[in-house]
């Protein structure tokens, strides 16, 4: 059974960095970022089909001036600790300096039952070891641990971000040592800009994966795959391993091009693994590719190999 069948494609139009989250409750939850990058906004269904009509809620906004003002990219929403929260990126202007963007991480937090009626508050920046771009945070708990990947830019190491990660005190704050899991290193991750960013969390057979994206956001954007033994230190980076292959990446034969920036969830049965990611339906032919708003969320079934991989399959099948 492929998703075509399944899923009428694209499930939300327009929503670059999707994510969603099936709830306790039934409800898939979504969010991803909004074309003009100034609003946050989730929306629920019963269905994965029925999320582009789904209940549509604007949840916050950014400010009219200061750090959290400008270009609002990529939330995550999260069920923690019995609250929501939500994980995104801002910066102070739209500038580039030095080659890159100026955001830091933020977390909003929810403690009413209906995320999309309920009232939101600030929680502040995510502080890591060092002031530089940072975005794209998701969490994930394991044996008992919270624990946060993200990517930043280290000015003492070439290319525009790299994926880290740490363990976390509370869901807004992180503690311990930050670990480097990932530089951009091979061809792949270096089509116009040298990026892993966009991390995903699955975990099955006592292993955890962690999807992530590299190179430029057009068709070159491409899925690659980091993973760990779930009883091996997550905090030591000799621990994780790192595939030499993209995992997922432009169909021409399907016109979706530049997948990435994915989240994971199961279909409506419990039965199968659903990858949620954009692409879009044409090579961008002009301009920056950010400012093209023609990434569309899609969902698509994914299997399971003998050796316990992710088999994702091309997009559009």
């Amino acid at each position: 059974m492929t998703s075509k069948r399944i899923y009428n494609n694209p499930i939300v139009i327009e929503r670059a960095d999707p994510w969603v989250y099936k709830h306790t409750d039934g409800y898939y939850y979504f969010t991803g970022s909004v074309p003009g990058y100034q609003e946050i906004e989730v929306r629920r269904a019963r269905t994965l089909n029925e999320l582009s009509d789904g209940e549509t809620a604007t949840v916050w906004t950014a400010h009219d001036s200061g750090p959290m003002s400008q270009l609002i990219w990529a939330p995550e929403i999260h069920y923690l600790n019995d609250k929501w929260y939500i994980y995104f990126a801002a910066a102070g202007n739209p500038d580039v300096a030095k080659g890159t963007f100026q955001h830091r991480m933020y977390v909003l937090e929810c403690s009413d039952e209906n995320p999309l009626t309920g009232t939101w508050i600030e929680k502040g920046q995510v502080k890591t070891a060092f002031e530089s771009f940072s975005l794209d945070a998701t969490v994930f708990e394991w044996k008992d641990e919270l624990y946060y990947v993200w990517a930043q830019k280290d000015p003492a190491i070439p290319g525009n971000s790299n994926l880290y990660i740490s363990a976390m005190e509370n869901p807004w704050t992180l503690k311990g040592e930050q670990i480097l899991l990932s530089i951009p290193h091979y061809d792949w991750e270096k089509v116009g800009f040298w990026v892993n960013e966009g991390a995903a969390v699955i975990i099955r057979h006592n292993t955890i994966f962690i999807t992530y994206s590299g190179s430029a956001t057009d068709e070159n954007y491409c899925m690659g795959l980091l993973w760990a033994d779930g009883d091996s230190d997550l905090l030591d980076g000799y621990n994780w391993h790192k595939s030499e292959e993209p995992v997922f990446m432009s169909s021409e034969e399907n016109s979706l091009y530049g997948p990435g920036h994915n989240s994971f969830t199961i279909s409506e049965d419990g039965e199968e693994d659903i990858l949620i990611y954009h692409a879009r339906p044409k090579k961008v032919e002009a301009g920056d590719p950010l400012d093209v708003p023609d990434r569309h969320a899609n969902a698509q079934v994914f299997t399971w190999n003998e050796a316990g991989f992710p088999e994702f399959g091309e997009p559009g099948k």
